[in-house]
């Protein structure tokens, strides 16, 4: 609702040059015909607010024609270069598991009885060493439980209505998955993640055995404010990390920052110093919080995250850059 789906996934994911185009002035053309049906007509939407298939998808459940046309940006546009030019401009990062999904509509999935069920392990320290070098160690707690006591290298992807997008961005499906997850979660997460074609979880054991790690095989990361942010922007040695989208940063961010979104940290984390106290802040701390535990599990020793992220600057009326 109030918006129009995005056309430049099959150029930006599966590399069909000069499709963008193409598909955005069908779209025009598409809207023309949208516009002429009765204005009662009820819309129901395929797509809703968070999805990475538009830039300003509404959360309303249904809408009608003749409230489409005052409200949507994209019904005002009646010059067609013109909406050409709106509609691919500002679009979201296009997720990494989109390609993934079009081989997967393209040829199927595995099928539910070539899965084997992941079974619950117990963590014995040869079992964590074992956890870490054969796979990808995913915790699925909230952030704030994470950042306190974590088992090093892991990742976390908090179990929430973002988790399916994040995941799909942050996790390879040629890798193993070994999960750390309460019981009554296991079967929704294994579930989620099959949806996007992320097959082999093959083992999980619950939190608590985080409790019960050596120290030495456990690492945790610290949360920082606004204010304490502000203050150490004053001292020598520290890198400022946003982590939001291009059109975010573009709308302003904090002095001194270093931009790279969370979808593309993994590809420059050699840009990050080690040598450096590394904030890092997105909106309004869902996406740093990710970015703290990727940080820490590529090595980065000394990662703070700043809670209510941007917003929670601008609130407090600190300078911000544009």
């Amino acid at each position: 609702m109030g918006d129009v789906g995005r056309p430049d996934l099959l150029e930006r994911v599966a590399g069909e040059s000069g499709s963008s185009e193409a598909l955005a002035r069908q779209m025009f053309r598409s809207l023309r015909k949208f516009e002429a049906l009765p204005d009662h007509v009820q819309v129901l939407p395929a797509h809703g607010a968070g999805s990475a298939c538009g830039k300003a998808l509404g959360a309303v459940p249904s809408s009608t024609v003749g409230y489409e046309k005052l409200v949507n940006w994209a019904l005002q546009h009646k010059d067609e270069d013109a909406f050409v030019e709106a509609l691919l401009s500002g679009q979201p990062e296009a997720p990494i598991y989109f390609a993934r999904m079009k081989q997967v509509n393209k040829n199927g999935p595995r099928l539910l009885k070539e899965l084997s069920a992941p079974e619950r392990t117990a963590l014995s320290p040869d079992e964590l060493r074992a956890w870490r070098e054969s796979g990808i160690v995913l915790d699925v707690r909230p952030a704030d439980a994470f950042a306190k006591r974590h088992l090093a290298g892991s990742l976390n992807i908090p179990w929430n209505k973002s988790f399916v997008t994040w995941a799909g961005w942050l996790l390879s499906a040629e890798q193993p998955i070994h999960l750390l997850a309460a019981d009554g979660v296991v079967p929704d997460v294994i579930r989620a993640l099959r949806s996007i074609g992320i097959d082999d979880v093959v083992d999980w054991a619950d939190p608590a055995e985080v409790e019960r790690a050596a120290a030495d095989d456990v690492a945790s990361y610290v949360n920082v404010t606004p204010d304490d942010v502000r203050g150490a922007l004053a001292q020598q040695g520290i890198w400022l990390l946003d982590v939001r989208n291009a059109d975010e940063w573009a709308g302003g961010h904090l002095p001194q920052a270093h931009h790279i979104p969370l979808s593309k940290l993994v590809a420059h984390i050699h840009e990050v110093p080690r040598d450096a106290s590394v904030y890092v802040y997105c909106r309004t701390g869902g996406r740093s919080a990710i970015a703290a535990s990727l940080l820490r599990a590529h090595g980065v020793e000394d990662v703070r995250n700043m809670l209510g992220g941007y917003e929670a600057w601008r609130d407090k009326g600190f300078p911000v850059e544009a």
